[in-house]
């Protein structure tokens, strides 16, 4: 299986880096959106590509890098095989540089009053200063749509072809990585496995594991720490 370990033991899987990803976008655009409460501000904003490139970065982007990591993440889960590591940061890396310089310099243009929804700029001098980066933006959106087939190519072969995955790949803590890999009806074969612990048992001073399975029951130890 792929080493997705770097010092100090850091998990840096794919999951991990869209999950951090969604976080980035849904920031970055989200504080742009202060800007649009602000009706002072708006009335310069309103209708401007600023509006288009907050709303997208935050409805469009960030969403679909919160599912990507999802798919990642759940992969193993739903079919027994791991997504090929180094296609999937080909895939990131191009898809969240490529999506800030699509919409980070719409902000500017924005901010200098282009408008949205307009064919062509050229009949206002003003704004035909901005073609050269409607360019840069264009490029860049042809090549992150081109990632995205970067990574269907990445889920169908590994449906088929992927590496085989171990039954907790990710080191999870959760009931889902407790089933057999072989999907079997029911999930889980006999007794249905207990819930006897939060889901973020990571590193808890005193235990040998750096995670704890949900399953896990409770020590005679912690059971004596939780009631004081």
């Amino acid at each position: 299986m792929d080493n997705y370990y770097l010092k100090g033991d850091l998990h840096i899987t794919p999951p991990f880096i869209f999950a951090v990803g969604f976080v980035s976008m849904f920031i970055s655009g989200g504080l742009t959106g202060i800007w649009l409460g602000n009706s002072t501000i708006d009335i310069q904003l309103h209708d401007t590509y600023f509006v288009v490139a907050h709303f997208h970065i935050v409805m469009g982007v960030a969403a679909f890098f919160g599912m990507f990591a999802g798919v990642y993440h759940w992969f193993p889960r739903m079919f027994g095989r791991m997504m090929n590591s180094t296609l999937a940061y080909i895939h990131f890396a191009i898809t969240f540089v490529g999506s800030y310089l699509i919409f980070w310099p719409m902000h500017f243009q924005g901010l200098a009053g282009v408008p949205r929804r307009y064919y062509t700029n050229n009949n206002f001098e003003i704004f035909a200063v901005f073609n050269d980066m409607n360019k840069v933006i264009s490029i860049a959106a042809i090549i992150v749509f081109m990632a995205q087939l970067l990574f269907l190519v990445n889920f169908f072969y590994s449906i088929f072809k992927g590496k085989k995955a171990t039954q907790n790949p990710w080191n999870a803590n959760t009931l889902e990585w407790t089933s057999p890999i072989e999907g079997i009806h029911g999930n889980w074969d006999g007794d249905l496995p207990e819930v006897h612990r939060w889901a973020y048992d990571y590193s808890r001073p005193g235990n040998e594991s750096d995670f704890i399975m949900q399953n896990i029951p409770l020590t005679e130890k912690e059971k004596t720490e939780a009631d004081h």
